[in-house]
């Protein structure tokens, strides 16, 4: 006779990995033994501290939240697993007492795995414990778990993933060769010689590193005469040296390099330069863990020499994505890889595009990426938002000044339409006159906005709030910032206009929970994730942040986690919109990739009930921050 509940059972968990890969008798064999839990809204399935039980995992029905709570009864929440998610994998992986608290977040089921029979049926699969691991990984509650982590990886995937082993411990070098301030550059390079090293960090009498020595500082400073071989360290080293803390993973690592283009990162006890020394961890280093990785394609990217091999460097970025999608690396650290070679690939247009100018910048300037990039997230190809900010000239030499810019981002835009970012459909690139223009213009430009606000203005002023510098003078957008933020202090009126436009689109769900879809054009029926999702925690984020007089934070995750910090008592309600957001913009992101667009648009009858019900969930928080601003920016009138 026929189980026709492990059947269903069967049926669910085939459509999901890492049950998809598995032989069809090993499913049904898991699926036979799967116990099934009902849990109200609020129920507990364990408790941080509780002995680890014999199951795994994963949501049928409903949310199940997963939060740590500090010694100070504080709750954080880790994650939110959805219908298809698997959680609680920690006795599967670690053997070890459970280090968070999963609650129900609504009324949900829940299949609990046997994780003998589990294991029993996937022994020596390498594909299945790569994804449970990656889960593991994604939602453990990182300083409690970083080592740990790292010796999973070893245990179990020795070299199946450069991407999983991303997440383990840096293997840096441990007694780091150092000399002090004193010394002269003859005494450094000796002992660089008697220890085959290839650099040498320069430290205090407390220990504490004050610069850095390189082959390539002693070959460019000394083997060319510009410093005799006696000459103090002080006189070539590189100063301040960029520091990290013991625990940081290859991924940080790794990125502490990209972002400030060194070779070298030096380990100290509290991440600081006011600690002592206590290890190096070099580019090679990080190489040698990772094997093929994002720095490959970045290095590529910085040796390109025309459009086409930067084009050819920017298509691998979207197998990285893919890759990177499909393991379950968490979303935020895909965005900062992604938007790291987003802006390398920018800053080398521009640099190529400079040699075809017929002369160097006649003054210094910045490039600035504006909007999704400008946010750091921008994660596929889309259309290209940016603008240009020069230094003040005289009024004689204005006009010269920025014709000779405008040519030169007709230059840039061009390769960056080659590469496959689509020029600007509405126009708001650096290659236009009104997006190119001195400090002095731009200043004015964003008082007028904010003093004088209307549809227009709030449109603009909106889309380059979310700037970024990508390339130039870094001293041209913060003196910028500065006014903008002392014309702010000065309208209050500014922050109504910028509340009514975050409430625009309503809820993405009418009065029977039926999505919001276009009602006309090519688009009619298809539902606009960007508009009625993502648009509203974008254009919310902004307003706070603004409102707050933060500066420096533009992505949108970040700036509900830092209103989450500064709002201890709206925690909970930010940290659900951070959630949403990163949630919204991976499946805006997978479908995408999967149907070879932006994502943008989403035909719904191709969705999973389980997949409109994600969707669905990440609307909850939407409706609560435009609650919020209401009361907090008093709309209700002014709408």
């Amino acid at each position: 006779m026929k189980n026709s509940i492990a059947e269903r059972v069967n049926d669910f968990l085939k459509n999901h990995p890492p049950f998809n890969i598995l032989k069809a008798d090993d499913l049904l064999e898991i699926s036979r033994q799967v116990s099934i839990i009902y849990l109200e809204k609020d129920d507990t399935l364990f408790k941080k501290g509780d002995t680890f039980n014999e199951h795994f995992y994963m949501v049928r029905n409903g949310a199940i939240t997963s939060f740590h709570t500090d010694s100070n009864n504080v709750q954080e929440i880790v994650n939110i697993s959805d219908a298809g998610d698997i959680f609680g994998v920690r006795p599967l992986i670690a053997k070890e007492d459970y280090k968070l608290t999963a609650t129900a977040n609504e009324e949900s089921i829940v299949y609990a795995i046997p994780i003998n029979i589990f294991q029993a049926v996937t022994q020596n699969n390498a594909s299945v414990y790569k994804f449970l691991i990656t889960a593991f990984a994604t939602n453990a509650y990182d300083p409690y778990t970083a080592e740990e982590t790292g010796k999973i990886f070893a245990d179990y995937l020795p070299n199946t993933s450069q991407d999983i082993v991303s997440f383990q411990t840096a293997n840096y070098s441990k007694n780091p060769i150092t000399c002090n301030l004193n010394s002269s550059l003859k005494e450094a390079a000796i002992k660089m010689s008697t220890y085959k090293i290839g650099c040498i960090i320069v430290v205090n009498d407390n220990t504490h590193p004050v610069g850095i020595i390189t082959n390539s500082d002693i070959k460019n400073k000394i083997a060319t005469g510009l410093f005799p071989i006696e000459t103090p360290v002080t006189n070539i080293m590189t100063s301040p040296v960029i520091t990290d803390k013991k625990d940081l993973t290859v991924a940080d690592g790794q990125l502490q390099m990209i972002k400030h283009n060194i070779g070298h990162l030096c380990i100290t006890k509290d991440g600081t330069v006011n600690s002592k020394l206590v290890g190096v961890l070099t580019h090679h280093d990080v190489l040698v863990t990772l094997g093929n990785n994002p720095s490959v394609i970045l290095k590529e990217i910085k040796r390109a020499k025309r459009t086409k091999k930067l084009r050819t460097a920017r298509l691998k970025a979207n197998t990285l994505l893919k890759s990177y999608l499909e393991q379950n690396i968490p979303i935020s650290h895909i965005v900062k890889i992604i938007s790291q070679i987003n802006d390398t690939v920018t800053a080398r247009a521009i640099e190529i595009a400079l040699k075809k100018m017929p002369m160097p910048p006649p003054v210094s300037f910045s490039w600035m990426s504006i909007g999704s990039q400008g946010r750091k997230e921008q994660l596929l190809f889309t259309d290209q938002d940016n603008a240009i900010i020069f230094e003040d000239v005289t009024e004689k030499n204005y006009e010269e000044t920025k014709t000779y810019f405008l040519e030169l981002a007709k230059l840039v835009t061009k390769s960056l339409n080659k590469i496959g970012f689509e020029y600007c459909k509405a126009d708001m690139m650096a290659s236009k006159t009104e997006w190119c223009k001195s400090l002095t213009e731009w200043k004015l430009q964003f008082d007028d906005w904010i003093s004088n606000p209307d549809e227009k203005a709030i449109l603009l002023s909106s889309i380059f709030f979310d700037y970024s510098t990508v390339y130039g003078n870094n001293s041209l957008v913060d003196e910028l910032s500065d006014s903008i933020y002392k014309s702010l202090e000065q309208s209050s009126l500014f922050f109504k206009f910028l509340g009514r436009d975050a409430l625009k689109n309503p809820p993405p769900l009418g009065f029977f929970k039926q999505f919001f879809v276009e009602e006309n054009g090519e688009q009619k029926d298809l539902f606009n994730i960007k508009s009625r999702a993502l648009m509203p925690l974008i254009d919310a984020a902004r307003l706070l942040i603004l409102s707050h007089n933060i500066k420096g934070i533009n992505n949108t995750s970040e700036r509900f986690e830092k209103m989450a910090e500064i709002e201890p008592n709206n925690k909970e309600l930010y940290q659900s919109c951070s959630y949403a957001f990163k949630a919204l913009l991976k499946f805006k992101t997978k479908q995408g990739l999967l149907h070879n667009n932006s994502g943008k648009f989403i035909k719904l009858e191709t969705l999973t009930k389980e997949e409109k019900l994600k969707l669905k969930r990440c609307f909850k928080p939407i409706k609560e921050i435009q609650e919020t601003l209401k009361i907090r920016f008093d709309l209700k009138n002014f709408m």
